[in-house]
C-alpha cells in the first residue's frame, strides 16, 4: 500500500475510532442515568424525589439526542471512501495548504499521521465550504489569510 492511501486510510479509521470513543461514552451515560432512575427510592420529601426524577429524564434525553447525532457522524463515515483520489476537493479528500492539512469528513480535530498533522474537519464547517470544488494550486481566503492547496489526496 503506497503512502498516499496509508495517510488517507489513517485518517479514516482514526475518525472512526472517535466516533466509537464517543458513543461508548454516550451509551455507558445513559446506563448510569438508567440505573440511577431505576434505584431511586422514594424519599419522605416527595417534591425533592420528584425534582431529581426529572433532573434524570433530561439528562437521558439529552444523552438520547447526543446518541442520535453519533449515529448521523457514523451514516456519514460509511460513505466515505478511502480508495479514490479526486482532482477536486470533496468528502473524505485529504488537502494540503500551506497553513495546514485537513481530512474532510467529521469534526475530529488534530490528529498526527507520519509526523504530520492533519485537522478532521466537517464538510459544513466554514473552512471545508471554502475547500470544497477547489484543486491544487488554488487559492483561498480564510479569516484575512491567504492559503494554497499545495496538494490533495
Amino acid at each position: 500500500m503506497n503512502k498516499t492511501k496509508n495517510i488517507k486510510l489513517a485518517l479514516y479509521n482514526k475518525c472512526v475510532q472517535f466516533t466509537k470513543n464517543r458513543l461508548n461514552t454516550i451509551n455507558q451515560t445513559i446506563e448510569e442515568l438508567q440505573e440511577s432512575l431505576t434505584s431511586e427510592t422514594k424519599s419522605s420529601a416527595g417534591d425533592k424525589h420528584e425534582t431529581g426524577r426529572a433532573m434524570v429524564q433530561l439528562e437521558r434525553e439529552k444523552a438520547g439526542q447526543q446518541l442520535a447525532q453519533i449515529q448521523k457522524v457514523n451514516q456519514l463515515l460509511a460513505k466515505i471512501g478511502t480508495e479514490t483520489n479526486s482532482k477536486t476537493i470533496g468528502l473524505g479528500s485529504v488537502v494540503y495548504t500551506t497553513k495546514a492539512n485537513y481530512y474532510i469528513a467529521i469534526s475530529a480535530g488534530e490528529f498526527e499521521i507520519e509526523n504530520e498533522k492533519f485537522y478532521a474537519i466537517a464538510a459544513n464547517t466554514p473552512i471545508a465550504q471554502l475547500l470544497l470544488g477547489k484543486s491544487i494550486n488554488e487559492e483561498i481566503v480564510f479569516r484575512d489569510q491567504k492559503f494554497i492547496i499545495t496538494k490533495t489526496l
